[in-house]
């Protein structure tokens, strides 16, 4: 009875503390079985373990007892081949992912073994399963880590990176378990969807994907499209635009909205900028194009700011990932902006291309027939992951209880006595001898702290996206006596700080200090982020300490609660805050932001989800193509004097097929890059909707999907057009001088979230703009 109520109870307190937490009982209780075997298969040979494994091969689908032997010989195989025996904490999180769960674990509880474990079981199960990274180095580094565990249980393992050539690449993703950036294995989807013979395609089709720091991909960066582009011409940025907006002035020429998302010219500025354009009349028809370049150049030169959204190295603009604090490799913001703050920071434009195919991370992830992942900061997205993938989210018990003790926030009233509060107990701390790591909001604050702390006789190290390629041996130190690591965002490092370095050679004097002491000089526009940093303190119950500064004029504030509530003092000597409605007004504005976010994903969603769904209507008609002789004997049917012609040429059969095949792909190909480019036109010109009281997803889907019929029935046409026009040869038809000419070089790149508005939000920026300079 007793045991009855124990589990009722664990499992009320699940429902009441763990929103959207799966029930951990069933796994809890196949731990004894899996421990009674043990002692069985530590008396193995490594080949013997290797052949048990493979019995696994016949089980069609895991049932309780195939999760035991699963995690007996995962559990082996770690202690023979990297030395660590999974914990039982660390088995219910292998568990959990073979069911098909998001596990929560916190930083430290080995999620990267849970994760080899699953993707090993999975493998037994003759799936091929991708083990998805947030970024290279994290790829290569597991996979070679983890290979002995795979090699005992006969399970083959690879991973993919950028300097890999095709064939690499294809002999990577044959294996049963492909480690591989989320960004790699998507651009390798692009490139796949373009080819023109079944031989060149490198992936299998999609059947499991397990995804590491699953909130920062499926959640973060969900919304963010990888672009495969093909050369078109050099972009060209507005330099005389350009040169105008550099000198016109906030308040007088421009305003900006609270959020730093909005710019636009005041009736003073809109004449300047017609004057020095030679009197163009800008919100005429004819002025429409200069319009568009100054309201582009107007944005790069107000709302983007070097060293917090960007940084300006080697002669290139490198955009900065702000979940991330690190360089955004190969991310760019759509053409024009991109080009504009090339122009705003004087520096070489980069090529424009074509767009000939795109996915966002959330379409390339709904691919997968199953997916599952591991983070330790789940739980505050877990609506999230059930509304967008349909995912329960499975809050995995830490091993050894967390002693961390977490401070309250400290708030002030300006950042500036925010700063001097910092910095003193920086020196307090660090004169104990006590590690210390700051977690700061971008390069800009991080580098000015450093400056500050040095200036003070405080030397520290910074860890920002000018030298994150040094981030592994600088995180290893972080936990040394004396230690003051001053860092960017977090998330995603993929490096445990270990209490006295990464040797721990001064572990227990460290412990005896009190552990790592983390500092936030500031919320995070999302609570997981500032989880995350804490999480970095305390890691497999060792002692530590965090606390967030803040002020009332941060940021966050600012843009999401700015209307501070009546009657908040703060003290005159430090400007510190202690009323708890200055603690209220800060969770408040967190909670906006959080909103915030997730409506622009919804509302990303909306319109990418028609998207997706044409672009899987249209790959199963390219599929038939690739694989069947259907582009042939559409085009004999077509026309059939010139199909008879051209076989009779080439006396080969199967080089007939290949070039009509050819043909048809490239039609197909090219008219998918002119829909993708009508439907930005389309969602560009569709914020006036608004003003007339119409749905703007309404009128989108309205224009999309009449075009989009047209593309099969227009691809077949200029196919047999193509056909009848050519010249045929001996050799057969000379494509390129047909017209069937494919980028003679392409590229592929993320974009960066959308960095406008809603919507309705530009559309009343326009209107009120126009107001304006109606009422003068």
């Amino acid at each position: 009875m007793a045991a009855l109520i124990s589990r009722v109870g664990k499992r009320l307190r699940r429902i009441i503390q763990r929103p959207g937490s799966v029930e951990l009982t069933r796994y809890e209780a196949l731990l004894p079985a899996i421990e009674k075997l043990e002692p069985e298969l530590e008396k193995l040979s490594d080949q013997g373990l290797t052949e048990r494994a493979a019995k696994l091969r016949e089980v069609a689908a895991f049932g309780d007892d195939d999760l035991v032997e699963v995690c007996a010989l995962g559990r082996e195989a770690a202690r023979r081949g990297i030395g660590e025996r999974a914990f039982d904490v660390q088995l219910i999180g292998t568990m959990g992912l073979l069911t098909g769960h998001i596990v929560q674990m916190e930083t430290g509880e080995g999620k990267t073994l849970a994760g080899a474990l699953a993707a090993a079981g999975f493998g037994l199960q003759g799936k091929h399963v991708h083990v998805v990274t947030v970024n290279d180095y994290l790829a290569r580094r597991d996979a070679e880590w983890m290979r002995p565990i795979y090699d005992l249980l006969g399970v083959s393992v690879a991973w993919v990176e950028p300097l890999h050539s095709r064939d690499e690449r294809r002999e990577s993703y044959n294996a049963e378990v492909t480690y591989g950036a989320v960004s790699e294995i998507g651009f390798d989807v692009l490139r796949d969807r373009l080819v023109t013979s079944p031989d060149d395609l490198v992936q299998p089709p999609p059947e499991i994907a397990i995804v590491d720091e699953a909130d920062s991909v499926l959640v973060d960066e969900a919304r963010v499209p990888l672009v495969m582009a093909g050369t078109v011409d050099h972009a060209v940025a507005d330099e005389e635009v350009a040169k105008i907006v550099r000198r016109l002035r906030l308040g007088l020429h421009y305003e900006t909205d609270s959020d730093g998302r909005n710019a636009w010219l005041t009736t003073a500025g809109s004449s300047v900028v017609e004057k020095s354009l030679g009197g163009v009349e800008l919100y005429d028809d004819s002025g429409s194009s200069r319009l568009a370049a100054v309201n582009v150049a107007l944005h790069a030169h107000a709302l983007l700011t070097r060293d917090v959204d960007y940084l300006v190295r080697d002669g290139k603009v490198q955009l900065i990932n702000a979940a991330r604090g690190r360089v955004a490799e190969l991310q760019r913001w759509p053409d024009g902006l991109q080009a504009a703050v090339e122009a705003k920071e004087q520096v070489a434009v980069t090529d424009r291309g074509e767009i000939l195919d795109s996915i966002t991370v959330q379409a390339l992830l709904a691919r997968y027939p199953k997916v599952a992942g591991m983070t330790g900061t789940a739980v505050a997205v877990a609506e999230q992951l059930r509304e967008f993938y349909k995912l329960e989210v499975a809050v995995i018990p830490p091993n050894t209880p967390n002693v961390r003790e977490d401070a309250p926030d400290r708030i002030y009233s300006s950042p500036s006595q925010k700063l001097r509060a910092i910095e003193e107990e920086i020196r307090k701390v660090h004169e104990t001898g006590q590690p210390i790591l700051v977690g700061t909001q971008d390069v800009a604050e991080s580098e000015e702290l450093a400056e500050k702390l040095a200036k003070a006789d405080l030397p520290c190290v910074v860890l920002n996206a000018r030298n994150d390629e040094e981030e592994a041996a600088i995180i290893a130190d972080a936990g040394k006596r004396d230690a003051v690591t001053v860092s960017t965002q977090m998330a995603g490092r993929g490096t445990d700080i270990r209490l006295g370095g990464a040797d721990g050679a001064d572990r227990e004097e460290v412990a005896e200090l009190g552990g790592l002491h983390v500092i936030g000089t500031a919320r995070y526009p999302s609570s997981r982020l500032d989880g995350q940093l804490r999480g970095r303190s305390g890691r497999q119950g060792d002692p530590g300490s965090a606390v967030f500064f803040a002020s009332l004029n941060d940021d966050l504030v600012l843009s999401n609660a700015p209307d501070l509530p009546d009657g908040i003092s703060d003290d005159k000597e430090t400007g510190e805050i202690t009323d708890p409605a200055a603690h209220r007004q800060l969770n408040h504005a967190q909670r906006v932001a959080e909103g915030v976010d997730l409506e622009i994903h919804r509302n990303t969603w909306r319109y990418t989800r028609l998207i997706e769904r044409q672009r899987g209507e249209l790959l199963e008609h390219r599929d038939k193509v690739l694989r069947t002789d259907f582009a042939a004997e559409a085009l004999e049917k077509a026309e059939p004097e010139k199909y008879k012609e051209l076989t009779e040429k080439l006396d080969d059969e199967t080089k007939l097929v290949q070039l009509s095949r050819e043909i048809m792909l490239f039609h197909l190909d090219q008219l998918w890059s002119d829909h993708l480019a009508f439907l930005t036109d389309v969602r560009e010109s569709i914020h006036l909707r608004a003003l007339a009281r119409e749905a703007p997803l309404d009128e989108f889907h309205r224009a999309a999907i009449p075009e989009f019929h047209k593309i099969i029935p227009q691809a077949a046409e200029r196919s047999a057009k193509t056909l009848a026009e050519a010249e045929i040869t001996d050799n057969g038809i000379d494509l390129a001088e047909s017209g069937v000419r494919r980028a003679n070089s392409t590229w592929t790149y993320l974009v960066h979230d959308n960095p406008f508005d809603s919507d309705f939000e530009q559309t009343l920026k326009r209107v009120r703009s126009m107001m304006k300079r109606g009422k003068e």
